[in-house]
């Protein structure tokens, strides 16, 4: 009889440490996934952050921007990486939350030719309002780039279900004209100092970075040249503190 009441008091023993362990293990699956949601869903909040303070969009709800949010995959460019290339088919949209690229052309003799600095909150690779289209230029890494990527296709969707979106890209087409138009007349109509004094006031709203003595461009003598229509020769005649 001691033997029999033995045994079973060691078969619930037993079940019930084989219950604890089930418990426990449980446990640590719902915080694990407790944990990942929260890891989830603060990522999200970042995304969104991140796209409310971007022109593109600019008076689309929250909500939405969440829903966008979530259809993004985040991407890091390496300095020097070539995000894509003019005459190529337009495969994605970047939105750039840091660092930034130089959009350029390429002249008939090879020289390069700067039309554009891009930075944190711009979209990158939306020049065109339909997916069939190709790039224009190319896109270069100047510095590391981190950023949320979107198929173009998918991205086609967001702008025919939202109209302000559209608008959006619409008006950010029209302000780089706008800026391409104002430097073809710097370029024909004034000396190279006024033009790179032009040139270095876009830069610093569009990618300075403020530091305790200032706000830094990083950008070189030669991309300036580039950016100025001028030459190295000449810009490195200028009174600049530019590497």
């Amino acid at each position: 009889m001691d033997r029999l009441f033995s045994g079973q008091l060691e078969l619930e023993n037993q079940e019930i440490t084989t219950l604890a362990k089930g418990m426990a293990d449980f446990a640590r699956r719902v915080n694990a996934a407790g944990a990942s949601a929260s890891l989830i869903e603060s990522e999200i909040s970042e995304r969104v952050a991140l796209m409310c303070a971007s022109n593109v969009f600019a008076g689309i709800a929250a909500s939405e921007c969440a829903q966008i949010a979530m259809s993004a995959r985040a991407r890091v460019f390496s300095r020097h990486e070539v995000v894509f290339v003019e005459g190529q088919p337009i495969r994605q949209v970047l939105l750039i939350k840091s660092g930034y690229v130089k959009l350029t052309q390429l002249g008939q003799d090879g020289s390069e030719v700067i039309l554009r600095l891009s930075g944190a909150g711009d979209i990158v690779g939306v020049l065109a309002l339909s997916a069939e289209s190709h790039h224009t230029c190319s896109a270069h890494v100047v510095e590391t780039c981190t950023g949320l990527l979107w198929d173009v296709l998918k991205f086609e969707t967001f702008l025919e279900r939202l109209p302000d979106m559209r608008k959006n890209v619409a008006r950010i087409l029209a302000d780089r004209l706008n800026e391409l138009e104002q430097r073809f007349r710097e370029v024909a109509t004034e000396k190279v100092c006024a033009r790179v004094a032009h040139e270095l006031t876009r830069l610093l709203k569009q990618v300075g970075k403020p530091l305790s003595v200032g706000i830094e461009v990083g950008l070189s003598r030669e991309e300036l040249a580039q950016m100025t229509g001028t030459t190295l020769f000449t810009i490195k005649a200028l009174p600049l503190n530019v590497a």
